[in-house]
């Protein structure tokens, strides 16, 4: 079992393959960076899209070596998301990345109907993995990026998403919290309707081999000891490996705090394509969209 990015990171390189990332709008220092190291570690190549005359001076400033990628010069970022998207549309690229350009101008590119790379009627989510100090595993979350509040189809499809991920990693029988206020269901949030549904689908075993659970509170999905104070019986049991949020402003401040107070380090992914899209913040830094890159390749 993968048990920290790093080791995440080590099973790629087992793999022995490289892999061509098309990055959008590349002009982004700390994508460059991220690229050039997983270059120089062997396991991906590139292709950068952007104003070529800035990704060299980015290079030049940082001491990267461009020649290490091929640069590809586009007028502005909307046109450079659609190189991209085209080229792994085309099998020129096995993964796409966000450069600079901004989420909404993305994402179009990746979802346009006759030019991007959607699944036909799949459910677009986002996906990531955290390693953090605090917790003693790896954990999963969704969906902090993409959908804003999540009908029972979505949530349904997040879930897969996730434990397909968790796969991945050798975890062959996820703990899956489904994330509330409380552990209580209420008829103010929509999710106690959805949770007990898709608790009842995972005994049914329609997510295959997981245990899930909720509504549930973070402390009950996460923290032994706060289930034996409240004494909810939970299968949960306080060892979440994944948590799936109920909207995505629930779900983006708490996985933007574990990266800013919690000394988190993430690997995240866009699910429901058909080759993987890496999206992150411009501000996200180097190390976490190199593990991002590792992440679409052990996925790959």
């Amino acid at each position: 079992m993968i048990s920290s990015l790093d080791q995440m990171v080590e099973r790629v390189l087992l793999k022995g393959k490289k892999h061509t990332v098309a990055v959008a709008w590349a002009q982004d220092p700390n994508t460059i960076g991220a690229i050039y190291n997983a270059i120089t570690a062997g396991f991906v190549e590139a292709v950068m899209i952007g104003n070529s005359d800035e990704i060299r001076k980015v290079c030049n400033n940082n001491d990267i070596d461009h020649s290490k990628f091929r640069i590809l010069n586009t007028e502005d970022e909307i046109k450079a998301s659609a190189e991209a998207v085209r080229l792994a549309r085309t099998g020129s690229a096995d993964i796409v990345m966000k450069g600079l350009v901004g989420t909404d101008k993305f994402l179009k590119a990746v979802m346009d109907k006759e030019s991007g790379i959607m699944v036909r009627d799949a459910v677009l989510s986002f996906v990531c993995a955290v390693e953090m100090p605090e917790y003693h595993k790896l954990l999963f979350i969704t969906d902090p990026a993409v959908i804003p509040f999540p009908d029972l189809d979505q949530k349904v499809a997040m879930a897969g998403y996730a434990i397909e991920m968790t796969a991945r990693f050798g975890i062959i029988n996820p703990k899956i919290a489904l994330i509330g206020a409380s552990e209580k269901l209420s008829r103010h949030f929509q999710y106690s309707v959805d949770y007990p549904e898709m608790c009842r689908m995972a005994k049914n075993g329609q997510f295959g081999n997981c245990t899930m659970d909720g509504p549930l509170d973070l402390f009950l999905a996460c923290d032994k000891k706060s289930v034996e104070i409240k004494g909810v019986n939970t299968p949960v049991d306080g060892d979440a490996d994944i948590l799936l949020f109920p909207s995505l402003e629930s779900c983006n401040p708490f996985y933007k705090s574990l990266m800013l107070f919690a000394g988190g380090k993430l690997a995240g992914l866009i699910r429901g394509t058909e080759k993987p899209v890496i999206v992150m913040s411009r501000s996200e830094s180097e190390k976490s969209k190199y593990y991002c890159i590792a992440l679409a390749c052990l996925m790959t």
